[in-house]
């Protein structure tokens, strides 16, 4: 048992990945990590891993689900300004990398690194970030070794595959 996690929430069928492992930090969201095939689910008492439950199948019925839910990612101000961009980004759609640094006055591999830290894939919507010739581009949060199956899930799931 992975005690890294308060809970491990079971992915929605056909995804390419087992569960999502919630963090939690002084009742907000800290993290949401991808697992393997095979792995568990594990409830927890807290409220907020019941309400995120519900807004993840909220999500999976209807990819245009608007998030209500208290988040608190971890990283440097600029990581913080690039999160907070990609929130804008609606789903069924998607911008460049260069795009979104364009918007922020920055460079492309910096908001590149800063997509691929996003501590909470999914609701911050690091996978609607693309490469600029229309290529899926990276996808760094992934432990189960399958990346780019997620990010071409998520997107096709949205209706916005490339």
């Amino acid at each position: 048992m992975d005690t890294a996690y308060t809970a491990i929430l079971p992915a929605p069928r056909g995804a390419p990945f087992g569960a999502l492992g919630v963090r939690l930090d002084q009742g907000r969201l800290a993290g949401l990590d991808f697992l393997p095939t095979g792995t568990r689910p594990r409830n927890s008492p807290d409220p907020l891993v019941n309400h995120l439950a519900a807004q993840l199948e909220a999500y999976y019925a209807s990819p245009a689900h608007v998030w209500d839910l208290p988040l608190a990612p971890g990283g440097t101000a600029f990581r913080q300004k690039v999160w907070q961009a990609l929130q804008t980004i609606p789903a069924g759609q998607t911008r460049s990398y260069g795009a979104v640094a364009r918007e922020l006055g920055s460079a492309a591999r910096a908001v590149g690194q800063a997509v691929g830290d996003n501590p909470l894939p999914i609701l911050i919507p690091c996978h609607r970030v693309i490469a600029a010739d229309g290529g899926l581009g990276g996808f760094m949060h992934s432990k189960v070794g399958f990346s780019q199956d997620i990010k071409r899930w998520l997107l096709g799931h949205e209706g916005a595959l490339p």
